[in-house]
């Protein structure tokens, strides 16, 4: 009762700061956008109201952008079932009582700590060589390699950090439930699917949500590793929105515009997939 009555009073002043530096680094910018997608403008303080002609531009003006969100819908549906199909696999074995798992765990982690940039180029020597030694071409001689291509780099730097996630729902799974799953004579693949993956699913759904908000919002491995060639074939999202911003003359309200609808996207699809995988951790 006395803590409740102390919680009550200083939580205002503790949460302050935070509350202030979240208001002042996303609310306020987040809401600046918003404004100024609506307007024509190369520095913030000449921007004049446009209405909606920068969202009709960038929709029926832009057939890259079209093509950049189709893009990115592509390669996030492929990267999201291809991490955590052998991130999980990854988890069961090295959950199991086997020597240097450790050593394998860290090893299969470490390609997380890279930065995007440096693992695109890296993968970009790595593919080259390998495209030109077998077919004498390169990633930007056609766009199936450059789409692969991301996915392979996304799924190497990623794998290893669901995998963790997962190993930390294996290993939470009552040692009761699969003894008495294994008393009763369950093979592998019914075992695996009616009692560890139900199990598991508060796990599934964190690391199908990171994986799916990372691959929506790529830039850095998608910048690095082709920059959208050939001819801004795969270009993703956030790289055709930079290139709108910057490159683009007199184009910074429709970047800002394609921004918006990045957003409204980005976290749409993340709002349906949470609802989706939390109804399956009910039901299991």
């Amino acid at each position: 009762m006395q803590v409740s009555k102390y919680l009550k009073k200083w939580f205002p002043l503790f949460a302050l700061p935070t509350t202030l530096a979240f208001v002042l680094a996303f609310v306020v910018p987040f809401f600046m956008g918003l404004y100024l997608s609506f307007t024509k403008f190369q520095v913030i303080t000449d921007a004049q109201w446009v209405g909606v002609s920068n969202y009709v531009r960038a929709f029926t003006q832009d057939n890259d952008f079209l093509h950049a969100l189709w893009f990115s819908l592509r390669f996030t549906v492929a990267s999201v079932v291809f991490v955590n199909v052998f991130a999980f696999a990854l988890a069961l074995l090295l959950t199991r009582a086997l020597k240097g798992t450790n050593i394998f765990r860290a090893i299969f982690f470490l390609p997380n700590l890279i930065g995007g940039i440096v693992l695109g180029y890296i993968w970009n020597l790595l593919l080259n060589a390998l495209l030109g030694a077998l077919f004498q071409h390169d990633l930007t001689y056609d766009s199936a390699y450059g789409f692969w291509g991301l996915v392979i780099v996304v799924n190497w730097q990623m794998i290893g950090y669901m995998m963790v996630i997962y190993i930390a729902g294996v290993q939470n799974i009552s040692a009761d439930v699969m003894e008495a799953a294994d008393i009763d004579g369950a093979p592998f693949w019914p075992k695996l699917f009616q009692v560890t993956i139900p199990m598991v699913a508060s796990s599934i759904t964190i690391c199908v949500f990171l994986t799916m908000a990372n691959c929506l919002k790529m830039f850095d491995q998608n910048l690095a590793l082709t920059a959208g060639a050939p001819q801004n074939m795969t270009e993703g999202l956030a790289l055709n929105i930079f290139r709108t911003f910057y490159f683009l003359r007199n184009q910074q309200g429709v970047g800002q515009a394609k921004a918006v609808v990045f957003f409204v996207f980005v976290a749409g699809i993340a709002y349906i997939q949470l609802r989706a995988t939390r109804e399956k951790e009910v039901e299991a």
